[in-house]
């Protein structure tokens, strides 16, 4: 096979590529907390004006809705990061051949697929923003809505 350089248009295009696919990935992962923030804040305050703070639990589905999507997004992030820094080493090396270009994939199955999205459910940004935003449920239930609709 023949190896390409580092200054070919073609590596330079390959690259540019998988950053916006990495990109787009880490904008996904940042929609749905902001996603997931706008539906429970809104079931909580229609649960709020309904009296019935028992309710607040339906908040439960989207948060695990969203922390599934979420770690999927950042599991898929994850993979093409890899591939992205395995195709520099490649180039680095001077190993990258013109079959190396343009694989936008994130390489693997379905296993490495879930495998990435369960990697990704104890990373830093993914459990415990929806770790605490399960806990303000839970002061929220306890604490905040039988004070203000005034039941128990």
């Amino acid at each position: 096979m023949t190896t390409i350089n580092f200054e070919s248009a073609s590596v330079q295009s390959y690259l540019n590529i998988l950053q916006a696919v990495i990109n787009r990935m880490a904008a996904n992962s940042a929609a749905c907390k902001t996603w997931c923030i706008a539906l429970v804040s809104a079931v909580i305050v229609i649960i709020a004006d309904k009296g019935s703070p028992s309710y607040v639990w339906i908040s439960v589905v989207p948060i695990v809705l969203f922390f599934s999507l979420d770690s999927y997004y950042l599991g898929l992030e994850n993979r093409f990061r890899e591939r992205y820094n395995g195709f520099i080493r490649k180039l680095h090396a001077d190993q990258a051949e013109v079959d190396d270009v343009f694989i936008v994939t994130p390489g693997g199955g379905a296993w490495d697929t879930i495998q990435a999205t369960i990697g990704a459910v104890w990373s830093v940004s993914v459990w415990p923003f929806y770790g605490l935003l399960v806990a303000m449920l839970v002061v929220v239930r306890v604490w905040i809505l039988p004070a203000a609709t005034g039941s128990g």
